[in-house]
């Protein structure tokens, strides 16, 4: 029983008060749960950002990794290359084929660059215009 008087006393309340002064309270009820969600928002990204920041340490440590790989890799290609041919041209010869690895990536990476086109954000810019012409439009 005790809600239902609390709840009846907040109507009165309520109806006691004029449009303007509700319009104003629900305004800064509004803005204030907006900003406590921005601030949700931004801690839950800080965290995650720092987990993230873990992962991208440890992908750059595979890449250390993996480029010291090649290194061995690199030297072993040369030396079994040597048993055939002088050591200078065993290294000449892995130096071509890692030279033609990278022009061939490299020709691959400018393709795909190129076709992406422009850096804009090209649905949003058109979706910003429907906007701007139905606001035209309403006024």
């Amino acid at each position: 029983m005790a809600t239902d008087v609390r709840t009846d006393g907040r109507r009165a309340e309520l109806r006691d008060r004029g449009t303007g002064e509700l319009v104003k309270e629900l305004s800064a009820q509004v803005s204030t749960l907006v900003r406590q969600e921005v601030e949700l928002a931004k801690a839950e990204m800080a965290e995650k950002g720092k987990k993230a920041g873990v992962g991208a340490g440890l992908f750059g440590g595979a890449g250390v990794a993996a480029l010291l790989m090649l290194g061995s890799l690199t030297a072993l290609m040369i030396l079994a290359l040597a048993l055939a041919v002088p050591a200078w041209a065993a290294a000449l010869i892995v130096t071509a084929i890692w030279g033609a690895v990278a022009a061939v990536l490299a020709l691959q990476g400018r393709t795909k660059v190129r076709q992406l086109g422009k850096p804009v954000p090209e649905k949003t810019v058109e979706t910003v215009k429907e906007d701007v012409q139905w606001l035209r439009d309403r006024t």
